[in-house]
């Protein structure tokens, strides 16, 4: 663990690496298409030259000579271009870019046929050069299909599964318990107090580390990891994926930028796997250490010298609970906030539910959770509309395939649509309203449509973490009901401000920073809240 006296360094070594990668210009399109002509005249004289096939590719929209979709693929939005594009060519579409084929899927229909079905073909990931230059190496999101990723998969499951998230829970409750006397505060800093909630229920898990504080140095990694990812680009589809020899150029040369911002937060990344687990082994050593699923990992180990695979691993394991769980949850807890802010008609139900059941004088439970269905409604429809992951991470397929009567090339970069899946109005009625009770069977008063199961991924590539997930949501969820009112902030003049439904971009797709008014429904609320806090100390 950094000391004090090393940490003003780090936060340095931060911002020169921010001032390096604002440095970094994007080349402009005709530079890209200059440069991806250059490294790639054999592989287009190939596809120019092998046979014509008899099966068609799916459909898509017009390619140009040579460059395939290249100046076509959509840069800002893609997940609402490919919908647009699916009403004219279907839910399957088939794009070219320098004779590498991506398929996307925007129906559910058709990824559960292709990602699940059909997992033995389809549950490879592209090589994603830039995220390794960072440093994501390993961790089960971005591993290859093979040896290693089941070994990844087998330790998530056996610390994840439904039953075993169980032993969370008390972990769960109390970080719940201060979000909400956090938000209480009403501040301004929602934002800062849902990371904190997220990133302390994942450290705690990981590393058995209990954050207390703003300041806590594991909150300035997840910040900087965020920061890194970024930087990143979409996985898969910068000019460095799809011409890995780029990587090796000057960075003067076109096409470098993504291949230099991952060299210049390599320093983020790697603190996220070296520094947590040096900590740990410190106080293992010192026989000071919490339970923790790294410590389990070392407990097992104990007696023998690791390889240095298997330390890669271990860090790799617990970094993922930390990055993956905590980034995708935050960002869903802040859509939920906005949600609420733009429809206190949905907020008004979940706390008379919430009410009916646990009523005013104590707060909710993890027992209570099969009495509260609107509130796992409300988690549906908060994942559904506005994905957390809107293109979710690509696949790759290993071999030839023909579904419905298309062909799909051996080594297809396959983007399922989420964004696309939930705006689908033969499944969701009025998709771009905010509306949890479509999940409701029809005999309580709702559409009895189905739960947005396009949020947690598909196959044997399907989310390990997200029973986790959707625990640490419905406890925060459930209590900000019984204790909390959300509403719109007001300007200088009083009058209501209503935020715009705006979102970053990224891997995860998080709300931007919006104002809100949070108060306690009750001083009776106010008081438990501090007693349960006061009680668990």
């Amino acid at each position: 663990m950094l000391s004090k006296t090393t940490i003003p360094s780090v936060r340095y070594l931060r911002k020169t690496s921010e001032a390096k990668c604002q440095k970094f210009s994007v080349c402009s399109e005709m530079d890209l298409v200059y440069a991806s002509l250059a490294v790639s005249i054999p592989l287009l004289v190939w596809n120019i030259a092998k046979p014509t096939r008899k099966i068609p590719l799916p459909p898509g929209p017009p390619a140009d000579p040579l460059i395939g979709h290249l100046l076509r693929f959509p840069s800002e939005n893609p997940e609402a271009v490919f919908h647009e594009w699916s009403k004219q060519y279907g839910d399957v579409i088939h794009l070219s870019v320098l004779g590498r084929s991506i398929v996307v899927v925007d129906s559910h229909q058709a990824a559960v046929d292709l990602l699940e079905k059909r997992s033995a073909l389809y549950s490879d990931r592209p090589k994603f050069i830039v995220f390794e230059l960072m440093g994501w190496d390993p961790d089960v999101v971005f591993l290859p299909y093979g040896q290693r990723f089941r070994k990844h998969r087998k330790l998530f499951h056996t610390y994840f599964m439904q039953k075993s998230c169980l032993q969370f829970q008390p972990v769960q409750l109390h970080n719940s318990h201060l979000l909400v006397h956090g938000l209480m505060k009403n501040e301004g800093n929602h934002n800062q107090l849902l990371a904190r909630f997220t990133t302390a229920i994942a450290i705690r898990i990981a590393y058995g580390h209990q954050i207390i504080s703003d300041d806590d140095e594991y909150i300035d990694i997840l910040d900087t990891m965020g920061d890194a990812v970024r930087a990143g680009g979409l996985p898969g589809a910068t000019p460095i994926d799809a011409f890995p020899i780029l990587q090796h150029f000057p960075s003067w040369f076109p096409g470098t930028h993504y291949a230099n911002a991952a060299r210049a937060w390599r320093w983020a990344i790697r603190r996220l796997y070296d520094l947590p687990y040096d900590s740990v082994r410190k106080q293992m050593a010192e026989g000071s250490a919490k339970p923790s699923v790294l410590a389990m990992q070392l407990e097992a180990a104990a007696g023998r010298a690791l390889t240095v695979e298997e330390i890669e691993d271990m860090k790799g394991t617990a970094a993922i609970i930390y990055a993956a769980g905590a980034e995708t949850t935050w960002t869903a807890i802040s859509t939920f906030l906005l949600a609420m802010v733009l429809y206190p008609e949905c907020q008004k139900i979940g706390q008379e539910e919430v009410d009916r059941v646990v009523g005013r004088d104590r707060l909710p439970t993890f027992e209570d959770r099969d009495s509260l269905p609107y509130i796992d409604c409300v988690i549906q429809e908060v994942l559904r509309w506005h994905p957390v992951t809107p293109l979710g991470i690509p696949h790759r397929s290993t071999h030839d395939d023909i579904y419905r009567g298309m062909f799909i090339p051996k080594g297809s970069y396959i983007i399922f649509n989420e964004t696309g899946m939930s705006l689908d109005p033969n499944i969701y009625a009025n998709p771009t309203a905010f509306n949890p009770a479509r999940f409701l069977p029809k005999s309580a008063g709702g559409n009895a449509e189905p739960p947005f199961d396009a949020a947690f991924g598909y196959g044997r590539r399907i989310c390990p973490g997200r029973h986790l997930a959707t625990a640490s949501l419905w406890i925060a969820i459930a209590t900000i009901f019984s204790t909390l009112h959300i509403s719109k902030a007001r300007d200088e003049n009083g009058m209501e401000i209503t935020p715009p439904v705006e979102f970053e971009k990224g891997i995860s797709s998080q709300p931007k920073p919006f104002p809100c008014n949070i108060a306690a429904r009750s001083d009776t609320a106010a008081r438990i809240i501090a007693e349960a806090i006061e009680n668990s100390v």
